[in-house]
């Protein structure tokens, strides 16, 4: 049997919304092991002067707990 943890993380990126996934993916990813699932809960964008200046993407990911033994 497994157990997963959900947790949320935002990603931003200056170039698209799936950029900003991959950069909170792989940030995740480098402290957190065992990523199993990444579900987009949330996209906007931060505009500046009337320009789209960053695209953020709040995302649930899960990931496994390891068990002892």
């Amino acid at each position: 049997m497994s157990v997963y943890r959900v947790t949320e993380v935002i990603g931003t990126s200056t170039e698209s919304w799936e950029a900003a996934a991959r950069n909170a993916v792989e940030t995740a990813a480098s402290t957190v092991r065992e990523i199993r699932v990444a579900e987009v809960l949330r996209e906007d964008v931060t505009i500046e002067n009337g320009r789209i200046s960053a695209y953020r993407v709040r995302l649930a990911i899960s990931f496994k707990f390891e068990s002892e033994g």
